[in-house]
């Protein structure tokens, strides 16, 4: 699985940076390194509503106090 967080300047103001720090921190407690792919990407022009993060192509909205579920419910739930 592939995940891609946007680390433009947009979404670093955001919290992209926590939001890719908490996603390592999740893969790894979980043991799922193996299985999900965490990248960065420069803006993908969705910044509108929070840090834009894709998932195998599936485009989502995050906010740092929102990754917990986001892991959870999109990344966890499809594997």
């Amino acid at each position: 699985m592939r995940v891609t967080i946007c680390i433009g300047s947009a979404c670093h103001l955001k919290g992209s940076r926590e939001i890719i720090q908490r996603l390592q921190e999740l893969v790894k407690e979980h043991g799922v390194s193996d299985k999900v792919d965490l990248n960065g990407a420069f803006c993908t022009g969705n910044c509108v509503n929070g840090v834009c993060v894709t998932v195998d192509g599936e485009l989502f909205s995050l906010k740092p106090e929102t990754t917990d579920d986001f892991f959870a419910k999109e990344i966890l739930g499809r594997l």
